[in-house]
């Protein structure tokens, strides 16, 4: 049938009432944007009250203009990396995206059928569909039949029939999941499987199913973990920092009227000497706030995401939201489509056996020549399916298709010049089998349902290639074994007669059969496994029916246990939330979701304070995508799913969501690690600097000193200790709570001890008259005290790379430790003997620090190393 379509002033005049059919995409991430989100961090807004604070200090005279310039760069740097970051990878993304050719589709205009793409189409189009092609919009068949696959909006590529449908039919203005499979209705995103029809367009653009999808998803996204462990341990360390500063200010005042004789005395001493008293309390206050916040965590933070940002593209997965990778390693749950994730997305021949239930594997089949040549005919003979010049599998249906693969495109090519077919007759839903006969061999080949076959043979092909008579009750119990696996079986037989139309000859001689599905990937069994061994549960959410469900599940390793639950969209909308939190510890399969039931899932776990991530390849799935903890979109998939993921799988495999878990906790351990690393300094740094006067010396670690600890150190430490590598046993260890704290007990065990360690090793250096010889001055000896404070630091640098004792293993995978801690050792060395250069004078003024012998490095590095013997004594002797 012939349509005019719409004239060019009908398409102006519909697009101007009805819109255009562009689905708006999210605005490209711009520096500024993400520059000015790093502001919301909580460690952030620590660090710019304590820079106002110490610019108002020194404005006042109190401070040293270095710490806030420090400070402020230090937060310059850290946005700095943030917003670079967040742009490379939504670069990356767009390029990827940008890479797809647009969609295009052929409509009825002006009395013609043209080309145009997808964006263009209009309310009232006429677009002619055929097999292969993509629906471009919302609207009506009014014309032909066809099957379509309905997996961008349903998640399930099943053959959906559509007829045309009468003139009143209206698209429902309330779609459910029954509308996707009803008679007349198709969607934006869906494509054609078989069939030729005409599409009457009657919603574009935001009105269509897709558009609503990508709407919903402006909601507001939940704080990542680390987010929200980033937040408590800023609590924690301002808490710390303030009431220590206001209790060591509190010491000072005291300090000063005991030492006048009491408060009458101490007041007799007069106004100016009294704010003089305070200011230096206060400014003492400052210097412990400073000591405790570590400047350099939101830095290394950022650097250790982006490099593994870049470091997880080899392993196909483009991370869109660089805190998603580090939520991906706190998952706690993970919901997974099925189809072209767990499965391979494609029906395919797994399984082969003749009339009398033997098993041939696939592999094999060529050794039984017969058997294999028969069947070779009765596929390639008897077929709507064909390979094109670029060798993809062409027509037909998707068991056609699937049986064509395996035929394969050489054997297909040898088979079309052998012989030629003289009779055929296709397969249809009342015969439910083909047949062709090929004159030459002077044999009828079938292809179509066991019963069918069954009720017209005798006699199978033995694996010799003997006939013998055929058992129907081991035919059939091997048909039932692989129904309840999921399979789909098709018989193959052969007659020595022409064929009769509509009729199977009674003399056919069954050949063999074929078990087809949508198998399960073999890496994904693996990659479940190691999953479920990381203590995340896994459940299959798919909107397949369930006995396939649960076929599939089984085979993936999902069902194991009579415990483990399956259950519907409809039985689980008969629980209540309280009901379905109850078992979701349970669940294992949810068949025929909705995307409603997808969302509610995510909800209902993140209520349970648990970490969530979801899979997902279709409109259908992108505002559970959204709402998820983190989100893994299909490479494969539609645009909505992408941009609702936090990160794409570039090969919608299963096994790389496997290796994002495990970098993920990579980043994780090795923000751990830092967090030890510094944590040591801090706490070492604000003790000695608060109680180091009551001892009689005064400032041993000056301004400068500090902004070396918070700045070099601790910026050049995310680079010694964020390229751990990965370890396997990060695989095997349980999911952590979202809002779990990243100060562990073992951890607090591991700063404090070590951190009193190193503070007892100062005031050792500093007091014990022993250490004096080995300097000719007090300006030596505290130059020596500087280099003493960061080599010990540097040193325990190897103690957090390990739990257990293995600290110098794995150095030869993370070249930039050392280097680092050389380059440390190294900058140091010519801070404190710049003064030795006349030029470069003033480094060692601003730093405090004038040179000493070589004797007194030595012992300095001798008290450094005992950093790793201590540790090792407490890891000893404390409990795991």
């Amino acid at each position: 049938m012939h349509y005019n379509g719409l004239s060019d002033k009908e398409v102006a005049e519909s697009r101007e009432k009805y819109g255009s059919n562009v689905i708006p995409d999210s605005e490209p991430t711009t520096f500024w944007a993400e520059f000015k989100e790093t502001f919301g961090d909580p460690m952030i807004r620590i660090l710019l009250a304590i820079a106002v604070l110490m610019i108002v200090m020194c404005v006042l005279g109190y401070a040293d203009i270095y710490e806030p310039i420090g400070t402020i760069v230090a937060i310059l740097i850290v946005a700095f990396v943030s917003a670079k970051t967040g742009v490379a990878s939504d670069t990356k993304y767009r390029q990827l995206k940008d890479s797809t050719k647009k969609d295009q589709c052929k409509v009825y205009r002006n009395g013609v059928v043209a080309v145009i793409d997808m964006d263009d189409v209009v309310v009232g189009d006429k677009v002619l569909l055929q097999s292969g092609d993509k629906i471009p919009a919302d609207g009506v068949l009014i014309h032909g039949h066809i099957k379509v696959d309905n997996s961008a909006l349903n998640g399930e590529a099943e053959e959906c029939s559509k007829t045309a449908a009468p003139g009143e039919f209206r698209l429902a203005d309330e779609i459910t999941g029954d509308t996707f499979v009803d008679k007349h209705s198709l969607f934006r995103g869906a494509v054609l499987f078989d069939g030729e029809g005409v599409l009457d367009v009657q919603k574009v653009g935001l009105a269509t199913m897709m558009g609503k999808m990508a709407e919903e998803m402006q909601d507001e996204e939940p704080d990542s973990p680390l987010k929200v462990k980033l937040s408590n341990l800023a609590g924690l360390i301002s808490r710390f920092g303030y009431i220590g500063a206001v209790v060591i200010a509190a010491m000072y005042l005291a300090f000063y009227v005991i030492s006048a004789g009491g408060i009458g005395p101490y007041l007799d001493t007069g106004a100016t000497e009294i704010i003089k008293d305070v200011v230096e309390a206060v400014s003492l206050a400052v210097v412990i706030i400073v000591c405790a916040v570590p400047e350099g965590l939101p830095l290394m933070i950022s650097l250790v995401l982006m490099q593994n940002t870049s470091k997880m593209l080899d392993h196909n997965v483009l991370v869109r939201k660089a805190e998603g990778i580090e939520t991906a390693g706190s998952l706690n749950i993970l919901f997974s489509d099925k189809t072209g994730t767990i499965t391979k997305g494609r029906l395919e021949v797994v399984e082969f056996f003749t009339g009398d239930g033997i098993t041939i594997p696939l592999a094999e089949l060529p050794q039984h020549g017969k058997i294999k040549g028969l069947v070779d005919l009765a596929i390639g003979k008897n077929s709507q399916s064909m390979f094109d010049a670029s060798g993809n599998v062409i027509g037909g249906n998707a068991t056609d298709q699937a049986l064509m693969k395996f035929l394969g495109q050489e054997l297909f090519g040898k088979l079309e010049s052998s012989c030629t077919v003289t009779l055929s007759q296709g397969f249809n839903s009342a015969n439910k089998f083909s047949q062709a006969y090929l004159g030459e061999l002077k044999k009828t080949f079938y292809k179509g349902a066991p019963e069918r076959l069954l009720n017209a043979s005798t006699k199978y092909l033995s694996l010799s290639g003997e006939e013998h008579p055929i058992s129907l009750r081991a035919i059939n119990a091997k048909i039932d074994e692989l129904a309840s696996k999921s399979m789909r079986v098709l018989a193959f037989g052969y007659s020595n007669q022409q064929m009769t139309e509509n009729k199977i000859n009674d003399d056919t001689v069954i050949v063999g059969f074929v078990g087809i599905r949508d198998d399960v990937r073999p890496e994904a069994r693996e990659a479940i496994a190691a999953v479920q061994g990381a203590g995340i549960q896994v459940v299959m959410i798919t909107g397949d029916r369930l006995e396939t469900a649960v076929a599939i599940a089984t085979d993936a390793g999902l069902l194991k246990t009579e415990d483990d639950v399956a259950l519907t969209s409809a039985q689980l909308n008969e629980l209540s939330d309280e009901e379905v939190k109850q078992i979701i510890p349970r669940i294992r399969v949810i068949a025929r979701a909705l995307p409603t039931d997808k969302s509610r899932m995510v909800r209902l776990c993140q209520e349970m304070n648990l970490v969530v991530g979801m899979t997902g390849d279709g409109v259908n799935d992108s505002p559970a995508l959204k709402r998820a903890d983190v989100g893994f979109a299909m490479g494969s998939g539609t645009e909505a799913a992408k941009e609702a993921g936090k990160i794409v799988i570039l090969d919608d495999n299963f096994k790389s969501i496997k290796d994002a878990i495990w970098y993920g906790r990579t980043i994780y351990h090795n923000i751990l690690k830092f967090c030890k690393f510094q944590l040591v300094i801090n706490v070492a740094a604000v003790v000695v600097s608060a109680i180091s006067p009551f001892f009689g010396v005064e400032e041993p670690l000056k301004v400068t000193h500090l902004l070396f600890v918070n700045l070099v150190m601790d910026g050049l430490g995310a680079i010694m200790l964020g390229n751990e590598p990965a370890q396997e046993r990060y695989m095997t260890e349980k999911p952590r709570r979202r809002d779990e704290s990243i100060v562990s007990k073992p951890m607090m065990v591991q700063i404090l001890t070590m951190g009193l360690w190193l503070t007892v090793l100062s005031f050792l250096f500093l007091k014990l008259p022993f250490f004096d010889q080995f300097f000719a001055n007090t300006e030596q000896k505290l130059s020596a005290y500087f280099v003493l404070f960061i080599w010990s630091a540097l040193f325990n640098g190897f103690n957090v790379r390990d739990d257990g004792f293995a600290i110098f293993k794995g150095l030869n995978e993370n070249t930039g430790f050392m280097k680092v801690f050389l380059a440390i050792v190294v900058i140091q060395a010519l801070i404190v003997n710049a003064p030795l250069v006349p030029a470069c004078a003033w480094i060692g003024s601003m730093f405090s620090c004038v040179p000493f012998p070589p004797v007194g490095w030595l012992v300095v590095g001798i008290l450094a190393v005992t950093m790793i013997p201590v540790d090792m004594i407490r890891k000893a002797v404390t409990p795991k």
